[in-house]
């Protein structure tokens, strides 16, 4: 994309310094106390609280996704036995245990403990009984129940709530760190600060022209990710509002020649982030919300933590039912002015993308707008072919002209 048809982010030099900052703190600081992994599902503001650091190997995924070595570090954790149908996050992750060198920063810092939750998906459980075996570390298991009611019952909340208490437990035996439920409050208000800024942040979009742009939003989500629980994302998410802001006032929109406005539905492609997106964007097209970046939009009840935290993690997106989900991109289709959607059906993510087909029809039956549905991957390169991608794209964006 060109610099006549794009507005780049200046606050993206701060995301990039704070990243940066965050990746060497948690490989000097795993010396210091100790350091899990835990999965991008899991409640890391009962590990902030009790003093132990935490790095994300999906994260670390995507971050290899965007510098396109993600598919050689597939490649790796396949000569070792793993199957190519696996989740690409997890098949870069295990090539760089394999072959850290060939990765960023060469590797993650190894761990001393491991956290899982399966409320993303399954393949979780196996990838960190692997890490855990690998390292030879223990691992926590969060099972979380799939919600299959527009709320998830009581039983489900309580039994989650049960199971974070026995994980305290479990981390206090095995760290000698106490939780201070005082200190818990502090960081879970750091965590709803960053979840309501970001809130503010996305509903900015619902402005004509949008200040912002699904890339623009995937980049800019790593900090309510990584950083969920510190002072250093609503630090990061109030410098990106402020900017924001002041293209609102402006009139200034991400896409300068703004005519199109979609919904994106799953995680993003990272090795083709931009050069995908440019397609759509020189046609005047915005994607002015998503569904994967709202996921984190999920803010816990400080009054009654612990149950506040069963609930946010029951709750997350890719955890609810398809009517359920329908709900909230219909909504998103009224709230934000939706010309069109468009469906990433994720050869990795495999909970993301069942039920998309269906989601598709709900949308061109209730909302009656076009969709398309785009065959790739998160990762990994050789699951799709970008000149088929161009070809789909060109011809549904011919049938959304204006």
């Amino acid at each position: 994309m060109t610099a006549r048809s794009y507005r780049k982010l200046q606050s993206t030099t701060a995301l990039s310094r704070l990243m940066a900052a965050y990746y060497l703190r948690s490989r000097w600081i795993g010396r210091m106390r100790p350091l899990a992994w835990v999965t991008s599902g899991a409640p890391v503001e009962i590990l902030e609280a009790m003093g132990i650091a935490s790095v994300y190997p999906e994260n670390y995924g995507a971050l290899c996704g965007a510098q396109r070595v993600a598919t050689d570090l597939c490649q790796v954790a396949e000569a070792q036995g793993f199957s190519q149908d696996l989740c690409s996050y997890a098949r870069t992750s295990i090539g760089a245990v394999f072959a850290p060198e060939n990765g960023p920063m060469r590797g993650l810092p190894l761990p001393d403990l491991l956290i899982a939750s399966n409320n993303i998906c399954g393949t979780v459980v196996k990838w960190y009984q692997f890490l855990a075996h690998h390292f030879g570390v223990p691992l926590f298991l969060l099972d979380v129940p799939y919600v299959h009611a527009d709320e998830p019952p009581e039983h489900a909340i309580a039994y989650v709530e049960a199971q974070l208490r026995e994980m305290i437990a479990w981390l206090e035996a095995r760290t000698r760190r106490r939780m201070d439920v005082r200190r818990l409050r502090r960081v879970i208000a750091y965590s709803n600060e960053a979840v309501g800024l970001w809130k503010e942040i996305r509903e900015l979009c619902k402005v004509r022209p949008s200040p912002l742009n699904a890339p623009d939003l995937f980049v800019t989500m790593a900090p309510i990710v990584v950083l969920r629980g510190t002072r250093w994302a609503p630090w990061y998410y109030r410098r990106l509002k402020r900017e924001a802001e002041g293209r609102v006032a402006r009139r200034e929109g991400a896409v300068v020649d703004e005519r199109i406005r979609l919904l994106w539905d799953n995680i993003a492609i990272w090795p083709r982030l931009f050069s995908v997106f440019s397609a759509f964007i020189k046609r005047g097209a915005c994607f002015v919300a998503d569904t994967y970046t709202n996921a984190w939009a999920v803010s816990v009840d400080a009054d009654d933590p612990i149950r506040g935290l069963a609930l946010a993690y029951t709750t997350v997106y890719i955890n609810q039912q398809i009517p359920n989900r329908a709900r909230l991109m219909l909504q998103m289709v009224r709230d934000y002015g939706i010309d069109g959607a468009v469906f990433h059906s994720n050869r990795s993510c495999k909970p993301y993308s069942f039920g998309q087909y269906d989601l598709r029809r709900i949308l061109e039956r209730e909302a009656g707008i076009p969709t398309l549905i785009l065959e790739a991957d998160m990762c990994d390169t050789r699951a799709f072919a970008e000149s088929q991608l161009a070809t789909r794209i060109q011809a549904f964006m011919e049938s959304l002209a204006p």
